[in-house]
């Protein structure tokens, strides 16, 4: 794109969870559209790969910047420590919330399932939804200055298909759905839109880390569309539409970027 066509340029994002897969295909895809992004990791194993998209979005050559901030959702200060960090860095203004980052853990049956791998999983995919949308509100677009702000959540297919042996994953993706509509019905007022992307199957590290092979190649044989497991740009691509001013309709929804395995 060139500098006079960036439909971002001069907003300001944050993207959580966005080191790698589908959260560092998203951030590179904004920061495309001229965006300045925020790119959230937790673990000291991810800074080379962020410091290298970081190093990427410098180099395009347009209005396009990216800092990385090191913070664990699951600790609750995490989301005032990323919020503080972005307006540092790109100002008071934020006018993006991608809530990407989430944990999946390992397939467990019930009966086996432990209070630390509950923990785990509703502190990062929905507690950590939660401070982190709270934190950015007042940091918004106001009305009577330009357009409003976007929120983008994701939970998963999984959160109304329901997976074997997934349960925990499963009802934490299910009440990212809550946040969605209820923050779209009070945040409306003030031009700003909150939807919901809910991957199915998606070429990332974590799918790898959770699935066997032949449980992917079934979720390949079932995908309608050409059978195949999704791309991160695949769904980078839903989130650039949402984070635009053209999606402003569009609010308190929840699209199945799933190629068909789930149809809502």
């Amino acid at each position: 794109m060139s500098e006079n066509s960036l439909p971002l340029q001069n907003k300001v994002a944050i993207v959580t969870g966005a080191s790698r897969g589908i959260g560092a295909a998203i951030a590179e895809n904004l920061a495309r559209r001229g965006a300045k992004v925020a790119i959230t990791f937790t673990s000291n194993s991810s800074i080379d790969a962020t410091e290298q998209l970081v190093k990427k979005i410098k180099g395009f050559g347009t209005s396009a910047d990216a800092i990385k901030i090191q913070a664990d959702l699951r600790d609750v200060s995490s989301a005032k420590h990323i919020v503080d960090a972005t307006v540092q860095a790109f100002g008071s203004t934020i006018h993006i919330l991608v809530n990407n980052a989430g944990y999946a853990g390992p397939l467990k049956p019930i009966g086996t399932i432990t209070m630390e791998d509950y923990n785990s999983m509703f502190d990062v995919n929905v507690r950590g939804v939660f401070f982190m949308t709270e934190a950015i509100v007042p940091h918004l677009p106001k009305k009577e200055k330009e357009n409003g702000g976007r929120i983008i959540n994701f939970g998963s297919v999984a959160g109304r298909l329901g997976f074997l042996q997934q349960p925990v994953y499963c009802a934490s993706k299910a009440a990212i759905e809550g946040f969605t509509r209820c923050w779209a019905a009070e945040l409306g007022p003030h031009s700003h839109t909150v939807n919901q992307i809910n991957p199915g199957a998606v070429d990332t590290d974590m799918l790898k880390g959770v699935l066997s092979d032949e449980i992917i190649q079934f979720a390949k044989k079932t995908t309608p569309f050409e059978n195949r497991i999704g791309l991160p740009s695949d769904i980078a691509e839903i989130v650039a539409f949402l984070a635009e001013d053209r999606s402003r309709w569009i609010t308190g929804q929840v699209i199945s970027a799933s190629g068909g395995l789930a149809m809502y």
